[in-house]
């Protein structure tokens, strides 16, 4: 009997070829929420560009202030600016076209930085007036009070007897006055004022004060 011998040989079997599985794009879920918002926006910038358009066309040349001015004291070019805004009606403004009448008047009230100017912040009011003169003072901190003076205060100059002298028996002499300027407190320590007085008190004051021996004092400012 003749047996074939297959010891050794491996069985031939066919192997199906793999066959590599495509995994399918994801689907792309629509988000309604997403599509919304992004009209909104869309929309919203087109209201903001047309409301952009709109103020700049309303828009009008009005002055500013820009730096601060105290009551009383004159206005300069320097302190006002002109701006372009869009101005509500019913407020009062200055038109740009008044600036060079302003320049020499004085602020009626105190104006700050940045405000729009109205039309009764400005005064022509002449300073000193009819019967008055304005008086300059050079005081130390030993001759004015602490608490910082402003325009329009009522303020009375008491003459002294100096850091020498005895306080006597006999009442002082009193100036009755109205600040009507400030400066700064310069390198050496005094502060100037500048007092509005009875033209008659002016020399005598004028020349106490050029002593030294004066002593301000700020009377209530309660009105």
């Amino acid at each position: 009997m003749t047996s074939t011998d297959t010891k050794g040989w491996a069985a031939a079997t066919p192997t199906a070829p793999t066959s590599t599985a495509l995994t399918p794009p994801p689907r792309l879920r629509r988000r309604p929420s997403l599509i919304v918002a992004s009209v909104l926006l869309v929309v919203l910038g087109a209201l903001a560009s047309a409301w952009a358009y709109t103020s700049l066309g309303n828009a009008q040349e009005v002055i500013a202030v820009r730096s601060d001015v105290a009551r009383g004291q004159v206005i300069t070019a320097e302190s006002l600016q002109v701006v372009r805004i869009g101005v509500d009606p019913a407020l009062q403004t200055v038109p740009a076209t008044q600036a060079n009448s302003l320049v020499g008047k004085r602020a009626a009230v105190d104006l700050k930085a940045g405000q729009l100017l109205v039309p009764g912040a400005v005064t022509s009011e002449v300073v000193p007036g009819q019967g008055k003169s304005a008086v300059g003072l050079s005081l130390t901190a030993a001759q004015i009070p602490s608490e910082p003076l402003v325009v329009g205060d009522k303020v009375r100059i008491v003459s002294t007897p100096g850091s020498q002298g005895d306080v006597g028996t006999t009442a002082p002499i009193v100036f009755s006055g109205d600040v009507i300027t400030v400066s700064d407190r310069a390198a050496d320590g005094t502060t100037a004022v500048t007092v509005e007085v009875d033209a008659g008190m002016a020399p005598e004051l004028a020349a106490r004060s050029a002593s030294g021996k004066v002593a301000l004092v700020l009377d209530s400012r309660v009105r």
